[in-house]
């Protein structure tokens, strides 16, 4: 399916996921996990988000942690003239996440992107440090004027529980959690619970990664069958799963225009109730509480 950039962009205006202060954001924004660690691909790389964000993706997630750094430099320079369009997400380690730590790795990671504030700010897994103190050191940072809401990633229900019965801790904006047809356990307690609250859930590896996994996903019967009837390649119709309901972003990667390009494409499906009972039956739903996947 080919749309223009112009149609792309009216698709992911039309379908925005809303926060809880009302901020309104895109269903698809882009991931930067792996980018920023080859030299020789930087400027493709670079090329790739901008083109993204032109396109209404403008939602961009990186970390401290995605290659030491590198990735929040390369996105640094990717949104310098366009800070103000990007809606920009890093993540905190949370070895790093008390109340003092906390406030240098924040200021690092705005040097390295080479802006003033973050519009979210996550905790990128539950570590050592008690999730007082990561709220603690959040609110903070926000009081500084350099973070404008936070929120956390691979938390499950239990751990959401426990942070919202803290002071403060109901002001968390999201949960970026693992998700894709191949993955479903937070739709048994954890999607229900944030949805009861209001809190949207972003959705890392949405397209299964690479390997094994996305194979037996993108060459099942089932998704080939229901892709190519709306002209879609099986990847693209992982990606309009994903994103088929109105409180989940997801954050594909893509290091290059074209797959930037395929990316954006699955704006434009709405799947019928026919292709998710098909799908639901090649990869059912739990049935029971599982393990929060985590990769």
């Amino acid at each position: 399916m080919v749309l223009s950039k112009e149609a792309i962009r009216q698709k992911l205006a039309e379908q925005p996921v809303q926060l809880q202060d009302g901020t309104r954001l895109p269903k698809l924004g882009q991931g930067t996990w792996f980018i920023g660690n080859h030299p020789d691909k930087r400027q493709e790389e670079i090329r790739a988000l901008r083109t993204g964000i032109e396109l209404g993706m403008r939602l961009v997630d990186t970390a401290e942690m995605y290659g030491e750094g590198r990735a929040e430099s390369l996105v640094g320079e990717a949104v310098q003239g366009i800070r103000d369009e990007v809606f920009l997400v890093s993540k905190v380690y949370p070895h790093h996440a008390d109340r003092k730590q906390i406030i240098r790795s924040c200021e690092n990671s705005l040097k390295r992107l080479q802006t003033d504030r973050l519009d979210l700010y996550l905790l990128h897994w539950r570590g050592s440090v008690p999730l007082s103190e990561t709220v603690e050191g959040m609110e903070r940072l926000v009081e500084q004027g350099k973070i404008l809401r936070w929120g956390v990633s691979n938390l499950d229900t239990k751990d959401m529980k426990e942070l919202f019965g803290l002071p403060e801790g109901a002001r968390c904006a999201v949960n970026q959690v693992l998700y894709h047809l191949g993955s479903r356990g937070i739709e048994f307690d954890l999607l229900p619970w944030q949805r009861e609250r209001c809190v949207p859930t972003m959705a890392y590896c949405p397209l299964a990664q690479a390997g094994s996994l996305q194979r037996g996903l993108t060459e099942h019967k089932t998704v080939k069958e229901i892709a190519r009837k709306y002209g879609l390649g099986p990847l693209q119709l992982l990606l309009a799963w994903c994103i088929r309901q109105d409180d989940i972003i997801a954050i594909p990667k893509a290091s290059s225009e074209a797959h930037v390009l395929e990316n954006a494409a699955a704006v434009s499906v709405r799947l019928s109730e026919e292709d998710l009972v098909l799908l639901d039956q090649a990869f059912p739903p739990p049935s029971r509480k599982v393990p929060l996947d985590i990769v």
